[in-house]
């Protein structure tokens, strides 16, 4: 006789093993305990075979009964469906250890070891938001380049800038599934040209000469936190990241050679970036040495369990809004932008600006031992720059 949905909702467990039959090799198995699960024997090769279909109730009757008519099908075609139901599982295994997702977090803890937290964290947080949960779980060999399009194109609507970032990394994580026999293809590589470039100059910044002797003015009179006021008053001297600023630790600066040297890993392109001081920006780094000389950071922040912290990036840039810089006005970027402008209206060597503002190097192989380079032309343009700013603020 058949099993119906009441007789097995109402089978318990007995202290002894009990097989239900349902006909065609399926039975209901049930432990002493009461467990259900869904069982079909059958031969194969001449050799008795068991199959376990699922649980139940995960596995309903009609359910169970469908994978036995599946398996009936497989052994007509002298498949054995044991084999098969084994093969099916490690090949979702296999599909789950390949896929984007996880290549891509393989990837990311191969090389990420030298990256900053912040880095780290943004990247893998670009990852997660707009990649994974569109493309995550594919096997990383089966995604087209037509798929990746789409999905960057979700993307594309929201930051035309994040949309670039992630077109990068994909192109990374494809290359990575290649060199691991987990992809045939870089399908990252045809979509360069896919969206159009970033438009330059989108860091609200300020070149109006009255603007900027306002703003130096300003920045002067700021009367809140003493770190934060130095950290804007040193920061159009050096134009400098603003990450890059904040994190300024005291063994980096040479007083004798009036030299900060910022360490590789703390920069965005990953090389050494020497920044010559002038005497305006020596005499502030004195104030602040005067203050936290003893500590890490040069502009060092209060944390709970006392531990060595640093000021927030966004700090400074909260500063200017408190100012009257409202985001359209001036970001700390923004002092970087100036720099270059106006040190180019000045006449300054195109290449020393842009050595100093620590730009990406098309040649990597250059690129590592370019960060002196144009030094003794540097230290004077930088010398000339805070003058022409401080004869800026207090003639304009």
């Amino acid at each position: 006789m058949k099993l119906t949905d009441t007789f097995i909702r109402r089978v318990n467990g007995n202290d002894k093993v009990q097989k239900h039959s349902d006909g065609g090799g399926l039975f209901l198995y049930v432990t002493p305990t009461g467990k259900k699960s869904w069982r079909m024997a059958y031969r194969f090769a001449g050799k008795q075979k068991l199959l376990t279909i699922g649980p139940y109730p995960t596995v309903g009757l009609r359910e169970a009964r469908d994978k036995r008519e599946e398996a009936k099908k497989q052994l007509l075609a002298n498949i054995d469906p044991s084999n098969a139901k084994r093969e099916a599982k490690a090949q979702i295994a296999e599909a789950a250890r390949n896929s984007f997702e996880a290549v891509a977090r393989e990837w990311f803890d191969r090389y990420s070891a030298s990256w900053s937290p912040a880095y780290k964290k943004y990247m893998m947080g670009r990852l997660e938001k707009n990649l994974f949960p569109y493309i995550g779980k594919r096997p990383i060999g089966s995604i087209t380049a037509k798929e990746l399009l789409e999905v960057l194109r979700r993307v594309e609507a929201r930051s035309l800038i994040t949309t670039r970032l992630c077109l990068q990394a994909c192109g990374r994580i494809f290359r990575y599934a290649v060199i691991t026999a987990r992809a045939e293809h870089d399908i990252a590589a045809a979509l360069r040209g896919a969206f159009a470039p970033p438009s330059r100059g989108h860091h609200a910044t300020i070149t109006d000469l009255a603007a900027v002797a306002e703003l130096l003015r300003k920045i002067d009179s700021y009367d809140g936190n003493f770190f934060v006021s130095r950290a804007l008053r040193i920061a159009p001297l050096v134009f400098v990241r603003a990450g890059e600023l904040v994190k300024a630790e005291w063994e980096e600066f040479d007083f004798k050679a009036a030299e900060w040297r910022i360490p590789a890993a703390k920069m965005k392109m990953k090389q050494m970036h020497i920044v010559p001081l002038s005497r305006q920006s020596l005499a502030i780094l004195e104030e602040l040495r005067a203050v936290s000389g003893d500590e890490r950071y040069v502009f060092p922040a209060a944390r709970s369990d006392g531990s060595a912290a640093h000021l927030q990036t966004t700090t400074p840039l909260r500063a200017l809004r408190r100012l009257g810089y409202a985001k359209g006005a001036l970001t700390f970027h923004g002092f970087r932008s100036m720099a270059s402008t106006l040190l180019n209206e000045l006449g300054y060597n195109k290449d020393w600006i842009e050595r100093q503002l620590a730009h990406s190097e098309l040649n990597s192989v250059r690129a590592a031992y370019n960060y002196a380079e144009y030094l003794p032309e540097r230290r004077k343009m930088m010398q000339s720059w805070s003058d022409y700013l401080t004869e800026l603020k207090e003639k304009r």
